[in-house]
């Protein structure tokens, strides 16, 4: 293998911005920050997630934010800043890094992911599952 895990979020590590928990905290709620909840949606409906936070499953992310892609969400065209997370900070260290390679500014990540956010107490709405057509 040329390159494991490892390496790839060292190297994503060296390049990205990390927010830590209280940090994340003051950022929420702001009109110009969204929140970018990464995690598959049997994670979200189980765990929970960030009041408000925009759901885009890891698999989706740069199909998302290119605007020339036909699945663009306007939610990546908006200026506004991006923070993204994932359980425990891994994903979204790389989807961020990812996204700051495709030109996508002002994008961080939340050190430590969701666990690290509700263990410093921040606050958790449910997730409903969507009904099944």
């Amino acid at each position: 293998m040329k390159k494991g895990y490892k390496q790839l979020l060292a190297e994503a590590g060296a390049e990205v911005t990390a927010v830590v928990p209280a940090e994340a905290m003051s950022l929420h709620g702001r009109d110009d920050v969204v929140f970018v909840d990464l995690r598959d949606p049997r994670e979200r409906e189980r765990d929970g997630s960030i009041p408000g936070a925009f759901s885009c499953p890891r698999g989706m992310l740069e199909f998302w934010v290119d605007p020339e892609s036909p699945y663009a969400k306007p939610v990546f065209q908006e200026p506004k800043r991006f923070v993204f997370f994932c359980a425990s900070g891994w994903r979204s260290a790389l989807a961020t890094k990812t996204v700051q390679d495709m030109g996508l500014e002002n994008v961080s990540h939340l050190a430590g992911g969701f666990g690290a956010w509700k263990t410093a107490g921040g606050p958790v709405a449910p997730v409903v599952p969507k009904p099944a057509n």
